[in-house]
């Protein structure tokens, strides 16, 4: 079985300049990214696609292969299953076919290389699972806890459950970006990460990080720090 880890760094992120090299507890957050996806043991092929220069020489500092991504696809509404399409495409033509393909975005970088076997392996547990999407518990947060607003009129999302004690509340979970793994047909037909038949691999809420602005880079920095010395 062939299973292939993609890392997709694009250059031109908007909510923070230069993101996928920016520096977090002094390494590039990419690093982590492919760190993880190194130390995987499901994992066949790494690679990093990219239209950048500068993010490929970085990420090749990792012995990591790095493939060009053409700049039609590298704009702020490019789709990440026509990288992904393109890229099992580019494969084929060395005839080599991947039976699983596994999307690790670097802005999320808090998982490790167990996080992503045990999400494998979660996969391939049952024959109609199609993908499997990494989770965090959301409490707090929950939906019984939001609201639409206009002219400062607050409406509930669901008016049943906005008076509900957390106890009383059913579970939910939250995509946390860090593994998208799906069965490389389930991808070309459904043309999407997110198949009709998938499960979600629970990671814990402490690891929550995903960066889209200067602020999102602070907190992921703390985390970093906390997650390294064990303190989460």
């Amino acid at each position: 079985m062939k299973i292939l880890g993609l890392i997709p760094a694009r250059g031109g992120s908007k909510g923070v300049k230069r993101k996928n090299i920016r520096l977090v507890d002094g390494s590039p957050l990419i690093h982590y990214t492919i760190k993880a996806a190194q130390q995987s043991n499901c994992l066949t092929h790494i690679l990093v696609d990219t239209d950048d220069a500068e993010i490929a020489e970085t990420a090749m500092t990792t012995g990591v292969e790095v493939l060009k991504r053409p700049a039609e696809l590298a704009q702020d509404s490019s789709s990440i299953v026509d990288v992904a399409k393109r890229i099992i495409e580019h494969f084929k033509k060395q005839n080599i076919l991947f039976d699983i393909l596994v999307l690790l975005q670097p802005t999320s970088p808090i998982r490790t290389g167990k996080n992503i076997d045990e999400a494998i392996n979660l996969l391939l547990e049952e024959q109609n699972t199609e993908g499997v999407i990494s989770v965090v518990p959301m409490e707090d947060t929950h939906p019984a806890r939001m609201y639409t607003m206009q002219n400062h009129k607050l409406k509930a999302l669901n008016p049943e459950l906005e008076s509900k004690r957390r106890q009383e509340l059913e579970p939910v979970y939250y995509r946390n970006g860090c593994i998208y793994a799906i069965k490389v047909d389930a991808l070309l037909t459904q043309n999407s990460f997110m198949p009709q038949h998938k499960k979600g691999y629970l990671m814990p809420s402490e690891w929550l990080a995903n960066v889209d602005d200067e602020r999102d880079l602070i907190i992921t920095e703390a985390l970093i720090k906390a997650w390294k010395n064990g303190a989460i």
